[in-house]
């Protein structure tokens, strides 16, 4: 090969080479910078589902935002509605969709309500539903609109004009036989060791599905979210007289609202204008708390949801049963007098009948010894689940066992609500919301889809109430109606014979049961009670 070109092939192969260099160069910045982006993408994967993986830990765990004993805290002492973030991604219950417990219940058939998608001014509470027993197969098979013959009592039921709810279906009676299913349910995440499924309620509903407005009288509520999603309707408890309370149709610990929140009939009750209505949409894996007394209607807004929920027991409960017992022995007293063919179903479903005078009374006078007998043992906690899933005070306890005994070392002092507010309040101002706890606000007037202004509220004493003018069905106190002019002397709405006035409408036994058992009429009957009890 002549030398020249040997030069040429030797000069190529050299630019070649530095070539190659130049371009490894940049192949490698390029590589540098996209595994940079790569790491980028997968910290935001990580901040975004709010999971924290700890590198090195061979069991892989999770770790929670909140130890049990802040999440404790924080549900113990926090007075307004929020919503629990990363708590509960280990739970085995978040697999338990609609196909899952189908397979778990293995034909079992369960109750359904079923209910009219129409909304009506009136509420649709349990008494004015159909019932249905069917299994789960047979509601998906309706709910996923195949054919009738698949969906059994459901056929009767056209889906685009009805929804059906399975709700208040207690873990401990629908899975008796399979008691190891109880564990997919922590609540110990949260504070309460012991507390599981075996404590906890199931909810499965069709969209539309929906729990008239009310208020629990007893403890708080945590609620977790499975399958699909659910809209609540919150209102702080001083907004009780906006809500136009009613205990027709009468459950335990279940106080209703006339107004249907969906959509309020104004005209009829104007002062529901003034609640505050605190909405938020659940999600599969947030759980909820609902404080003690806070109102709440729920609506299902997703083709099928599933929920699992425990009330927590208070130390305030001691004096609600007493305040239950004093209504249920007015409901059924006066209810039971009227005649049976006035065709009111003043009884609710859950209600297995209405009881007598006397196992009433007896019920008021141990829920008083039980209150005393609390008191007396004078321990500090505020809530404790019991060791026995027997003695759990779930709502399945609370709202059909009339005996009410209270174990020494299950009592605690009873904290009166106004004296422990400045505690509430400082630790209030402690807790962390951020995006593991997510505060309910108010919602705006302008974007409320229920009519509910965000009118600042809080609690009023009875006087003020009456003073007010939104006392139940009571305008006017009994001093007003005979002194002041703002009322007028009922003499000018009466005959000769005081008879009513024919345009003015005749008081029922419910207007009478509406005054006599308004919760503020019945606190304060069971504050005497009790006053004459101590003597």
């Amino acid at each position: 090969m002549p030398l020249s070109s040997c030069l040429e092939s030797c000069g190529l192969a050299v630019r070649k080479n530095e070539m190659l260099q130049r371009d490894w160069k940049k192949h490698k910045v390029y590589w540098k910078v996209l595994s940079k982006f790569i790491s980028v993408l997968l910290l935001l994967s990580v901040l975004k589902s709010g999971r924290v993986f700890i590198f090195g830990n061979s069991s892989g765990e999770d770790v929670k935002p909140f130890t049990p004993e802040k999440a404790r805290e924080i549900v113990m002492s926090l007075q307004q509605p929020a919503v629990f973030c990363n708590m509960v991604g280990d739970w085995p219950a978040l697999h338990w969709d609609v196909k899952h417990l189908s397979a778990m219940l293995d034909g079992k058939t369960i109750q359904f309500r079923i209910g009219l998608k129409t909304m009506d001014l009136v509420p649709q509470f349990e008494t004015s539903c159909s019932y249905v027993k069917a299994t789960l197969e047979q509601f998906l098979a309706w709910s996923s609109g195949q054919p009738s013959c698949l969906s059994g009592p459901f056929s009767c039921f056209k889906h685009s004009k009805y929804w059906a709810y399975a709700d208040y279906k207690y873990i401990a009676r629908i899975f008796e036989d399979k008691e190891e299913v109880f564990q997919d349910v922590r609540w110990s995440d949260f504070g309460f060791p012991g507390r599981s499924g075996q404590e906890s309620t199931l909810w499965i509903g069709s969209e539309g599905a929906n729990t008239p407005c009310h208020l629990d009288s007893y403890g708080c509520n945590l609620v977790l979210q499975i399958q699909g999603r659910k809209r609540w309707h919150l209102f702080p408890p001083g907004d009780t007289s906006f809500l136009y309370p009613t205990r027709i149709p009468y459950e335990e610990s279940s106080v209703f609202s006339k107004v249907n929140v969906a959509n309020p009939d104004l005209k009829r009750f104007p002062e529901y204008r003034n609640a505050t209505a605190h909405v938020v949409t659940l999600s599969p894996g947030q759980v909820l708390l609902v404080p003690r007394h806070w109102w709440h209607y729920v609506e299902s807004i997703d083709p099928i949801t599933v929920s699992i929920n425990s009330w927590i027991e208070l130390d305030a409960d001691h004096e609600a049963r007493v305040e239950e017992a004093v209504t249920r022995t007015l409901v059924c007293a006066l209810k039971s007098a009227e005649s049976s063919s006035d065709g009111d179903p003043w009884l609710n479903p859950t209600e297995v009948e209405a009881t007598s005078h006397e196992i009433n009374l007896q019920y008021l006078n141990q829920a008083v010894s039980a209150y005393f007998k609390c008191q007396k043992a004078n321990v500090p906690e505020q809530a404790h689940p019991s060791s026995s899933g027997a003695q759990q005070e779930t709502r399945a306890s609370r709202k059909r066992k009339r005996q009410v005994s209270c174990e020494t070392e299950d009592c605690q002092l009873l904290n009166h609500e106004f004296s422990s507010s400045t505690f509430k309040a400082e630790k209030l101002q402690k807790v962390p919301f951020g995006p593991h706890l997510i505060q309910v606000l108010p919602q705006s007037q302008e974007t409320s889809s229920v009519g509910a202004g965000a009118v600042a509220s809080d609690d009023r004493d009875l006087l003020h109430e009456n003073e007010g003018g939104h006392f139940g069905k009571l305008h006017c106190t009994r001093k007003q109606l005979l002194m002041s002019n703002d009322c007028r002397t009922p003499a000018n709405q009466m005959d000769s014979d005081s008879s009513p006035n024919a345009s003015q409408a005749a008081l029922s036994t419910n207007d009478l049961l509406d005054c006599l058992v308004n919760p503020h009429v019945i606190r304060l009957v069971a504050q005497l009670l009790l006053e004459r009890a101590r003597v």
